[in-house]
Formats: C-alpha cells, sequence, structure tokens
C-alpha cells in the first residue's frame, strides 16, 4: 500500500495517487489539508441546496503530478508513427483496446482477435483468427500494429493455442500481410541482461531476440521505456533485472521493397 493511503486510511479516507509519479511531500499534504477543508464546508453546503440531488460522500484527491506510464508512452509513440506514415489501410493485432478505439475515429482498421468480439462502429472490421495462421492475402496492409501483445501469443492466456514458437510464427505472418514499403509498429518487454518467459503470462525478450523477429525488415525508428525512471531511455538505461521491473522496447519497422 503506498504510504499516503497508509496515513490517511486511519482517518477512513482513500487517496488516488500514482506512486511514480507522486512524491509524498510536506507541500502535498499541506495542499491536501485545505482540500480537506474545503471539502468538509462544501459537504455542508450541499446539505443545504442539493439540487435535488442524494448526497453521498467520496472522497477523491488527486491533484499533483499527472498520473503516467509505460502504456501512455508507448500509445504516444505508436501515434507518431502513424501520423508520420499516413497509412489508407491498417491491421491492429492484440492493441490495447482503447487506443484501437481512438484510433477508428480517423482511420479503418481491420482488427485480429482469437475471441469473438463484434465491431464497434463502422470503421472496423473484425477477424477472428489465431495470430499465427492469419486469413489475410500477402502484401495487404501499409501498417500493422501490435502493442504489448507479441509476448502473449502461443502461451494459451487468450484462449489461443499453446504453441512457444507463436510468437516468431506471428510476427512472421505480420510480415508477410505487409505491402512492400509498409511498417510494422509494435511494443514489448525488454530486458538488458536476461530474457525471461512469464510462463503462461509473457515474454521478456533480450534486444537480440527482437531483432530476430524483425528479420527481414529494415528498423526506421525505435526507443525504450524505462519503468523505474518513468520515461523514455537509451538501451543503456534499460534494466537488466529479472525479477519483476522489465521496460518496454518500442519500434516501427519497415518492409524491403
Amino acid at each position: 500500500m503506498h504510504p499516503i493511503n497508509r496515513f490517511f486510511g486511519h482517518l477512513g479516507y482513500h487517496v488516488s495517487v500514482t506512486r511514480e509519479n507522486q512524491p509524498l511531500t510536506k507541500e502535498w499534504l499541506d495542499e491536501y489539508k485545505a482540500f480537506k477543508k474545503n471539502f468538509r464546508y462544501y459537504a455542508k453546503e450541499l446539505k443545504i441546496n442539493p439540487r435535488g440531488f442524494k448526497i453521498v460522500k467520496a472522497l477523491q484527491y488527486e491533484n499533483g503530478l499527472h498520473p503516467a506510464n509505460y502504456k501512455d508512452f508507448e500509445c504516444g509513440f505508436s501515434a507518431s508513427q502513424i501520423r508520420r506514415v499516413k497509412p489508407e489501410n491498417i491491421l491492429d493485432i492484440g492493441s490495447y483496446r482503447h487506443f484501437i478505439l481512438g484510433l477508428l475515429s480517423a482511420y479503418k482498421l481491420t482488427t485480429i482477435d482469437v475471441r469473438d468480439r463484434v465491431p464497434v462502429c463502422e470503421n472496423e472490421t473484425v477477424l477472428t483468427c489465431d495470430a499465427k495462421k492469419l486469413d489475410i492475402p500477402d502484401n495487404k496492409f501499409e501498417v500493422v500494429l501490435s502493442l504489448s501483445a507479441i509476448e502473449h501469443f502461443g502461451l494459451g492466456r487468450y484462449g489461443d493455442d499453446f504453441d512457444l514458437e507463436g510468437d516468431k510464427k506471428s510476427c512472421m505472418e505480420m510480415i508477410r500481410v505487409l505491402k512492400p514499403g509498409g511498417r510494422l509498429i509494435f511494443t514489448t518487454m525488454i530486458a538488458k541482461k536476461q530474457a525471461v518467459m512469464l510462463y503462461n503470462a509473457g515474454r521478456v525478450y533480450s534486444y537480440e531476440m527482437i531483432q530476430n523477429l524483425c528479420s527481414g525488415l529494415e528498423l526506421e525508428e525505435e526507443t525504450f521505456f524505462s519503468k523505474k525512471l518513468n520515461r523514455f531511455c537509451t538501451f543503456n538505461e534499460v534494466t537488466e533485472s529479472t525479477s519483476g521491473l522489465w521496460d518496454s522496447y518500442c519500434g516501427c519497422w519497415r518492409k524491403k521493397k
């Protein structure tokens, strides 16, 4: 439990704080004390003039640094690449769903899911199939997008078949359906010292493994995200840990013409 929540838990409050971004400082505690004073004042005012609302106290305080984590940075990297490329068609395989929902406002997407799913708007075409064997012809898409998904393929986590080579087979399929000159944009977990399989949750790759997954493609842009530092970082800053704090790899690779 975050020390702030431990402290205020004795008072019957819960405070929403992002641990990585919000240091416990005297200034923050003073601001929170002032907020509680205002909270009590307006709670009394609401009893006098509730405007027809039933009043239920639910104290929330999220002032301070805006929370951000690796998903924000991975999505930001991918959005920048898509904006730069301006593709006419995109195939997505397993990316963060809310990022895809945002893309659907501007792009037509074909999305792959091993589980049945109903499209949410006319810009989405859903194909139910396994990423290791796409029911798609060669050289079809200008962009294939896969955020935080490759590491899970073939481990049965989402109802797909067990296949320890599932990540390699899926990447080969992504490359196959890319048009010449098309881009593979993806993110995954990386560690500098030792690759790790979290059976059956996912894989943490070495950099050499990621390069091998992209065999036959040309690197256009890549970066790394440090969860410890909570920012993009160089490869030298990537964690060497094998104990649970793994960083993110973000890459945009181009299929040769």
